[in-house]
């Protein structure tokens, strides 16, 4: 899975081509005022599982790996993780919900560019490290020559918090906001798991550990756990919606109000 390198075919074609756009247009100043208007949650009112349904006609080309449905991925994840840790209920549910933010792929909540919405994300406002997929490109940045923002620590300091500083925008931060905004009693750990599971250059590469702070090491714990069965879930074991589905209704109902602002 994560196959990168194997250009020679049209899907890998589509993933570069769409980490190019990212490396060169998210920069801090786009992330900043793109953060900004999505924060005010004005793009609609509907329920998780509205938002479920809402994501089945979406496909993301950052994926080298998957050209299925969406819910099929987060159903699959999240009963993977059921059956091996069956007493953590909100890892279910965030396994459920993680990926709901690429909704701003459709035209209701925006249209948003595939680069903006999907791929792996990392903080802007400091230096891009190595580890990031496709690096070359962000020669194309301007943030990359700006001296404010190309150092290692940037506009951060050691130990800030990953809570202080800024991703690139897409489907987790734009997740994390919903589901933080509207209230939700998930532990910390999930909102870091919506938050965070597209940061491979963290959970892979070990990059940027120097901004984190004891919570932020404390809740990688679950992060890596789940990350395993986010990955190779992928697999096509088929799932009975109908059969699952009042279950992560309950769960729904227990940590999530019925209806949430998009």
């Amino acid at each position: 899975f994560r196959d990168y390198e194997n250009a020679n075919n049209e899907r890998h074609r589509l993933v570069e081509e769409l980490y190019h756009q990212q490396h060169v247009h998210q920069t801090f100043e786009f992330v900043k005022k793109t953060r900004e208007e999505y924060g005010k949650l004005e793009k609609g009112e509907m329920s998780i599982w509205e938002c479920c349904e809402v994501l089945n006609d979406i496909v993301d080309d950052s994926d080298p790996d998957l050209d299925e449905p969406q819910i099929m991925h987060l159903l699959r994840t999240a009963e993977a993780i059921r059956k091996d840790y069956p007493n953590e209920d909100w890892l279910h549910l965030t396994a459920l919900i993680h990926d709901l933010g690429k909704i701003l792929i459709h035209p209701n909540f925006g249209g948003l560019p595939q680069w903006a919405v999907v791929g792996d994300t990392y903080p802007v406002g400091c230096g891009f490290s190595e580890t990031i997929v496709h690096h070359k490109h962000f020669r194309e940045n301007p943030d990359y020559k700006n001296p404010e923002y190309n150092t290692k620590f940037g506009v951060y300091s050691e130990g800030c918090g990953l809570n202080n500083v800024m991703m690139t925008w897409g489907h987790d931060d734009y997740m994390y906001l919903v589901a933080k905004e509207n209230g939700t009693t998930l532990p910390s750990a999930g909102l870091f798991i919506i938050r965070y599971h597209s940061f491979y250059p963290l959970h892979k590469g070990e990059a940027y550990r120097y901004l984190m702070n004891d919570e932020d090491r404390e809740n990688l714990k679950w992060l890596n756990i789940f990350n395993k069965y986010d990955l190779y879930s992928k697999s096509k074991v088929p799932i009975n919606v109908e059969e699952v589905k009042p279950y992560y209704q309950s769960l729904i109902e227990k940590y999530f109000p019925a209806k949430l602002k998009w």
